[in-house]
């Protein structure tokens, strides 16, 4: 094993990735980052390619994967698996899609909430509060 490869502490990992060290601790804990061994009492040093690992974790946590989707991602990152990597990418956009509905939908109701708040001065009830409560 070529040592010098691992020459990174874990708080250098943390910056370089752009993330804290309980971070990395996490990502350890979960599978998505391996926890490397300690030479005779040292600290525990990383490699370039730990840093590199994070960075993705990160990226795939951004567009929505969640821990452990992205767990099946790395099982994935040997260059022969792009079929099923692709796979799993129309799943998240389908469910992204879905989201964005929902998200017009609540948007659409909400709108029409505001302008009958905006439109019913000097009444009692709010009917912001009276439709959500009929809800």
């Amino acid at each position: 094993m070529n040592y010098e490869k691992f020459s990174h502490s874990i708080g250098v990992v943390a910056t370089g990735a752009g993330v804290s060290v309980e971070t990395i601790r996490f990502y350890q804990r979960k599978g998505l980052l391996p926890k490397p061994t300690r030479q005779h009492g040292q600290i525990r040093r990383y490699g370039d390619a730990d840093v590199a690992r994070v960075k993705f974790v990160k990226s795939a946590q951004r567009l929505g994967f969640s821990l452990e989707e992205i767990k099946g991602l790395l099982r994935l990152d040997d260059g022969t698996h792009c079929d099923e990597a692709r796979v799993m990418a129309e799943e998240k956009l389908a469910d992204v899609r879905a989201k964005l509905r929902d998200l017009r939908r609540i948007e659409t109701t909400l709108r029409a909430l505001v302008a009958d708040c905006c439109a019913t001065k000097q009444t009692v009830t709010c009917p912001l509060i009276a439709a959500l409560n009929e809800r």
